[in-house]
């Protein structure tokens, strides 16, 4: 679960991330507000499209499980991780 909230949000944030390259690329101040008041919306917006589309891809080429669900159980002593059966 925490691998796929972190590739989501590493989508989310890459647009702000090339565009603050290419800001340091054209040698202007990355933290002025000035460049980034226009552009925010619309990194936003790629951002949101990024992350729908890794979940769009996610649930339709992820793994399968199509077998039950046994929740974590102790047997002789040992917890038995959860698992599809």
């Amino acid at each position: 679960m925490i691998r796929i909230l972190v590739q989501e949000m590493a989508l989310f944030l890459s647009p702000f991330l090339l565009y603050a390259i290419v800001l340091v690329l054209q040698r202007k101040h990355v933290l002025d507000l000035q460049h980034w008041s226009r552009s925010a919306a619309w990194l936003a917006m790629a951002g949101l499209l990024l992350v729908i589309g890794g979940f769009v891809y996610a649930g339709l080429f992820g793994k399968q499980n199509t077998g039950a669900y046994v929740p974590p159980h102790m047997e002789d002593g040992k917890l038995v991780p959860g698992q599809f059966k």
